[in-house]
């Protein structure tokens, strides 16, 4: 076919060999200063560091929402790090006289809790003391009786008189006998505000709660005010309470959290109706935190719209990035948060410069945009600390380059290795097809999670349509809505290029062994190529693969995930990969694995069957007709 009717440029993707500049010229990450508060450890999110300096300064309780591992619990504690420690204060709580199941609450400056309880506990000694010379006293009595007249009766009667006594003066309650109050929270020696992670606590642990008493009665139970325990938002007092997935907690526990927001106290009470800490109601306890809340894009709807309002009016919402531009600057950035790592681990040696060269070439890879790093750095310091293991099993001062790569190879995430599984089990039983050609079937490339890549071998038969009134497009396999909607998309591409009623044909399309699911639209033009090849009976070669979403106009739109679809074609033995041309600088390949591929980047549907059918006349003639209806091409 003419090459000048279909305009398709072959590629090359970018190459991970070559050199990459840093921002920093180092030998290892030893030479790295990294900062010493928190707050400059956080990378790539400026726009929230500013709101948590903000918020700090004013007090205002925060919302964070954004995927995990993009650092939402690093600006919590940085929050904490940024608060004053001169407000901390200590709280007690006493015995109240009057009633015993109504405690007192008492607020002292931090360091003065310790100084109260200290005195509280040397009066109690005193009265101790007392207890003790009495008992000391009926035992000399006693002793002195059998010396001057010691017979069985007597001595009996002493060891009775003894006992008798020992109960007694145990549960001796003396006038005006001294409780010690409980330090309830004890905030001596702080070098910085209160950070509380109340993620996923129940609420007992939030709320505070009153231990159960068995011995509430008879003289033998434990004082009210020593049952009582701290909840989570009295521990935080003055400083900072972050929960994350926020809206897992119960919606009677978000009131309550709304409630001690509002009020900035609250009382503590046994949480169990059946517990006896429930006759036991404190005073307000002081509460004065800043919330940080966090959670995914989900939370939001699903969080209780009362506190969200409170947070949204007397604080501030940020959405935590996923990706940075992939700048000098950002590049330097990430050669900090190696060394942060490192540090932070304890347990793993520095990095060489090669070694962070690697690490960033995985940030740029699993950004999946071009010109971008990722910002899911938990994922990343799993490398990181990966390839310190590898290189400590080695014996290696430092941490190379091939640590790095074992560690990429070796750390693979569950959907990876399902991935892995799954594509060499298709092989095996040869539903992947990497050789020959075939009407109707095709190679398309979906993800599982994020970073995994499997070939998804689709087929399409067209059959005459069981109903008078319409064919139909029937789709098999575990589809999505988005994914039904895109097959269903792909008829208009076909009733215009076809220039007659499809209605004549029912379409089976089937999605091969999908048991783990399908959602998007990026295997459109697998689908359109299969349908087509069944109309025309024209062959697909298997050794293409293709990946990309098709709009009704016939353009090949951009996907998610290109890397790791590519990766997995190249595992199942595929030659040629169809992408969007929107995709081409997404693409990051190792030198080995660039060499073992052909990726074509395109922009419409016929220059897609351009690559993927068998050549032939039939095919040369309907890539014309295509290409003619096509609306792009109209004028």
């Amino acid at each position: 076919m003419d090459e000048e009717r279909v305009e398709i440029r072959e590629s090359p993707p970018p190459v991970y060999g070559e050199k990459l500049e840093l921002g920093v010229d180092f030998q290892t990450t030893e030479e790295i200063k990294v900062p010493e508060k928190l707050i400059d450890q956080v990378i790539g999110q400026e726009h929230a560091v500013e709101v948590i300096k903000t918020a700090a300064k004013q007090k205002r309780h925060v919302l964070l929402i954004g995927e995990p591992g993009t650092g939402k619990s690093m600006l919590g504690q940085a929050m904490a790090e940024l608060l004053p420690t001169e407000n901390l204060e200590d709280i007690l709580v006493f015995p109240n006289p009057e009633d015993e199941n109504m405690p007192k609450i008492k607020t002292v400056p931090a360091c003065q809790g310790r100084k109260i309880v200290a005195r509280y506990k040397e009066k109690a000694r005193s009265q101790e003391n007392i207890k003790s010379y009495l008992l000391l006293f009926v035992f000399f009595t006693v002793m002195l009786a059998l010396l001057i007249q010691f017979n069985p009766t007597n001595l009996l009667m002493g060891l009775f008189v003894i006992i008798i006594s020992i109960m007694a003066i145990s549960n001796l309650r003396m006038k005006n006998q001294v409780l010690v109050p409980k330090l309830l929270i004890d905030n001596c020696g702080k070098s910085k505000a209160p950070f509380v992670d109340a993620t996923g606590a129940h609420a007992g642990a939030l709320l505070g709660d009153v231990r159960h008493d068995p011995f509430q009665s008879g003289g033998l139970g434990t004082p009210a005010h020593e049952r009582v325990e701290p909840g989570m938002i009295h521990r935080a007092n003055k400083g900072v309470l972050f929960i994350d997935e926020i809206a897992t907690l119960g919606i009677k526990m978000q009131q309550s959290l709304l409630t001690a927001m509002q009020e900035k106290k609250m009382s503590i009470t046994g949480q169990s109706e059946l517990s006896s800490g429930a006759m036991v109601r404190t005073e307000p306890v002081p509460c004065d935190f800043i919330l940080v809340a966090a959670g995914n894009l989900d939370t939001v709807d699903k969080m209780h719209p009362a506190l969200r309002s409170r947070i949204r009016g007397y604080g501030y919402e940020v959405y935590m990035r996923t990706t940075m531009p992939d700048t000098l600057e950002n590049r330097k950035k990430l050669v900090q948060f190696v060394a942060q790592e490192v540090i932070r681990d304890g347990k793993i040696p520095h990095f060489t410069k090669d070694a962070v060269e690697e690490i960033v070439r995985e940030a740029q890879k699993r950004a999946g945009r071009k010109g971008h790093l990722t910002l899911r750095l938990r994922d990343l310091g799993g490398i990181v600390r990966a390839a310190g293991d590898i290189a400590v099993r080695e014996g290696a001062k430092y941490v190379t380059r091939e640590h790095v790569i074992e560690a990429i190879n070796m750390a693979k995430p569950l959907e990876k290795q399902l991935a892995d599984w799954y594509i060499e089990r298709k092989k095996e039983y040869q539903v992947i097809k990497s050789e020959g050609s075939e009407i109707g079937r095709v190679n398309g490339l979906a993800v599982i999670g994020e970073q995994s890549g499997i070939v998804l071998p689709i087929e399409a038969v067209v059959a005459p349509a069981a109903s008078r009134e319409e064919g139909k497009i029937i789709v098999t396999g575990k589809l999505g809505e988005i994914a039904k909607e895109a097959v269903q998309n792909v008829s208009a591409i076909i009733k215009r290029y076809k220039g007659e009623d499809i209605s004549r044909y029912d379409i089976h399309v089937q999605f091969l062994q999908t048991y783990e699911g399908v959602e998007g639209d990026s295997a459109s033009i697998s689908v359109a190529t299969a349908v087509i090849s069944a109309l025309e009976e024209v062959p697909i070669k298997q050794d293409v693969a293709m990946t990309g979403s098709l709009s009704v106009r016939g353009e090949v739109m951009p996907i998610g995930g290109a890397t790791p679809k590519i990766e997995a074609a190249i595992e199942a033995g595929i030659k040629t990969v169809i992408i969007p041309k929107s995709n081409e600088k997404d693409v990051f390949l190792s030198k080995d694995k660039a060499e073992k591929i052909r990726i074509i980047p395109v922009e419409t549907i016929d220059q897609v069957l351009e690559i993927a059918l068998e050549d032939s006349e039939k095919k040369n003639q309907l890539i014309e007709k295509i290409k003619k209806a096509l609306p792009l091409n109209a004028s």
